[in-house]
């Protein structure tokens, strides 16, 4: 990882993942504002921003495998303009429709355009094998400190000048992509190079191995989990009578701690077996918010849950990609990763909506709460018959 060349696709992806994860990580922020100026309930907003991830997740495996046949700097900048179009029309989504079509579709196909599938295609065919598991770790830990970095930033433009100017501003910020994603410039690749996978192949090769499966469902906790903490959170410690500033400070320490988190399981992954980490982070996970819920509620009490999540929050994504790139090689890892991030995202939509849902009809978060415990659980237990090791291929499929 010295030579120029990986430096700058490094330094490249990691401000390419700052700026679409840091923004996106704040959206919470934007939750109570925004349901009391257009008299929505919290179901609205959380269905929109569970749409938003169910799209991301829906539209990955083709924007990865587009990245990986057309190269990433084109679906970086379609990601980057459609992100900053998603944010400005969002200004304007007064009905609950109207937002789920900017926050939720447009923002969602944003996201599938500007982040971690999109980059580790790259960083995966840019570095050598036993280096692919730290590489992956610093672009997530990169992209951990673009949310520490954004929170406050998000936190502060929403009280200095509310949060439509403030929805503009990032809007501008998202464009930073673009120039960014030459950095990410690749060798244009042969299209049908003598004994080459197909991607239909590669496709249904994954789904028919079990360890792929078992990553699937895995990644379906993680989303869970994390995207439901991330945007009910700040509404979940207000309604217990917390300021706003400790939300903001919780934030905050998730990204921060991510960072430490993401760049340690990078490390670790390249010197243990990636299967077991993973078990550990889901189960640990499961007793952290299990010790969180029967601990007094306070400010300490929060940012020290919040601390513990953040190490645990991103570091499955360099472990994870790590996995698929070991088990089936890197000429389809956009498009593998891209399939395993669809099973996260639909996770991801489930948490955040029906945390929306369940509030609504019970006044409470319990019971979300609970179902991610049960869920961690779950992980750590699907994570650890994983094979990690490449698949025998007795014949190469061909198109």
């Amino acid at each position: 990882m010295n030579t120029p060349a990986v430096r700058r696709v490094l330094l490249c992806a990691g401000i390419i993942v700052s700026l679409s994860m840091g923004i996106r990580h704040g959206f919470g922020f934007f939750l109570q504002p925004m349901t009391a100026d257009f008299g929505w309930t919290r179901e609205v907003f959380a269905f929109a921003l569970g749409l938003q991830n169910l799209v991301w997740g829906l539209a990955q495996p083709f924007t990865g495998a587009l990245a990986d046949r057309f190269g990433a700097v084109r679906v970086l900048v379609v990601g980057a303009l459609l992100y900053a179009a998603g944010l400005a029309l969002m200004t304007v989504s007064s009905s609950g429709l109207l937002f789920s079509a900017s926050a939720g579709l447009l923002l969602g196909l944003a996201l599938s355009g500007s982040t971690y599938s999109i980059v580790f295609g790259v960083i995966g065919r840019a570095v050598p094998e036993n280096q692919r598991s730290q590489a992956m770790g610093l672009a997530s830990a990169a992209g951990s400190f673009g949310q520490f970095l954004m929170v406050p930033i998000e936190q502060q433009l929403i009280g200095g000048v509310g949060w439509i100017n403030a929805l503009l501003i990032l809007s501008a910020m998202s464009l930073l992509i673009i120039p960014a994603a030459r950095g990410l410039r690749e060798a244009p690749l042969p299209v049908h190079a003598a004994g080459s996978q197909s991607v239909w192949a590669a496709a249904r090769e994954a789904f028919r191995y079990p360890s792929f499966q078992m990553l699937m469902a895995g990644y379906f906790v993680c989303g869970f989990q994390v995207v439901f903490i991330g945007v009910h959170l700040p509404a979940y410690l207000k309604d217990f009578g917390l300021p706003a500033s400790v939300a903001a400070g919780a934030l905050a320490l998730i990204g921060l701690f991510n960072v430490f988190g993401t760049y340690t399981a990078g490390q670790l992954g390249a010197r243990f077996t990636k299967k077991y980490l993973l078990s550990f982070i889901y189960l640990a996970r499961a007793v952290a918010i299990t010790l969180f819920l029967l601990a007094p509620l306070s400010a300490w009490s929060v940012w020290l849950f919040a601390a513990v999540m953040g190490f645990l929050w991103l570091s499955t994504v360099p472990l994870t990609n790590g996995v698929i790139a070991t088990i089936f090689g890197v000429k389809h890892l956009g498009m593998l990763s891209g399939f395993v991030f669809f099973s996260h995202q639909i996770g991801s939509f489930l948490g955040v909506w029906l945390g929306g849902w369940l509030y609504d009809h019970t006044g409470s978060y319990n019971i979300v709460w609970y179902i991610s415990i049960a869920l961690g659980v779950l992980a750590a237990v699907v994570n650890w018959p994983i094979q990690e090791r490449a698949i025998a291929r007795p014949a190469v499929q061909l198109a």
